[in-house]
């Protein structure tokens, strides 16, 4: 377990003119700040407004007081402080080169992402919560050089909340990427979730992962039947998460019938508006 502070300003310190500005001078004069080994960096005042950039400028101006950092969580609030689609981020690649030790990365919000390059050798798990994720984003994943990652957890959200890109986008990452350590995969979130379990199916890290997640999508029986027939086939696979989803009662059961561990809890049923049917992932704004 890391040694962990949480930075985050309430309503109140908004009033009083607390920004992205001013947390990155708490930060940095912190005297626990060269005890930690985890940040996590929660609202900046106004993240509906104002990016968390000058926090993310801060950190690669003064690396050297952060060279002890593992672990870094940008955007940890909920819906009350703000919207998950209303986070404005910035651009990571400086920060990411100034933190090669970092071996976990959590970034919450989409809006104005950007990743860059990414080359961290010691990066074992990687996780981008979203009501959207720019294709921009995907890519770099795609051409990132991470040779330790572990964990890698992907909301895709939908086009109305900043998803830009397409299966064929999701089928050329998890086709071009080199993840060789992969142990957990986590393709959640999204409305095209039916689409998303057939070209992760097809992947080549079905070989290699241990644990599963198609969850929080709109995953129904197309895709469950999908699960069924080829899981049997990767017996490398120990765990299934597909929580959140609109399964039918017969198709959890033959899910929760596999010898793995299987998550089917939260069921869903599709809304019905003028005779046509919709499904919805769990986050979106």
């Amino acid at each position: 377990m890391y040694q962990s502070k949480t930075y985050s300003y309430d309503y109140d310190e908004y009033e009083a003119g607390k920004c992205s500005k001013t947390m990155a001078g708490d930060i940095l004069a912190d005297p626990e700040l060269s005890d930690l080994e985890e940040i996590i960096i929660g609202s900046w005042g106004d993240p509906w407004e104002g990016s968390v950039q000058d926090i993310l400028d801060a950190m690669v101006e003064h690396k050297e007081k952060f060279s002890h950092i593992k672990s870094l969580f940008v955007g940890n609030m909920d819906f009350e402080e703000c919207e998950v689609s209303w986070i404005i981020q910035g651009n990571y690649e400086k920060l990411l080169e100034a933190m090669p030790q970092l071996e976990h990365l959590v970034i919450k919000g989409s809006t104005d992402l950007q990743l860059g390059k990414m080359q961290l050798e010691h990066l074992e798990s990687l996780e981008i919560i979203c009501g959207g994720l720019p294709v921009e984003v995907i890519q770099s994943i795609r051409d990132a050089k991470l040779p330790a990652l572990k964990s890698l957890k992907l909301y895709i959200g939908i086009d109305d909340y900043g998803f830009s890109g397409s299966i064929d986008d999701i089928k050329e990452l998890l086709e071009k990427s080199d993840f060789p350590k992969l142990e957990s995969l986590a393709i959640c979130n999204s409305e095209i979730q039916n689409e998303i379990t057939e070209v992760v199916l097809q992947s080549k890290y079905m070989k290699q992962i241990k644990r599963l997640e198609l969850s929080m999508g709109s995953l129904t029986d197309q895709g469950g039947q999908k699960l069924v027939e080829q899981l049997p086939g990767f017996p490398n696979i120990q765990e299934l998460d597909v929580h959140y989803h609109y399964l039918s009662n017969d198709m959890m059961e033959k899910l929760e019938k596999l010898p793995i561990d299987v998550n089917v809890k939260e069921q869903n049923e599709p809304d019905q508006w003028d005779d046509e049917v919709y499904y919805y992932p769990m986050l979106t704004e």
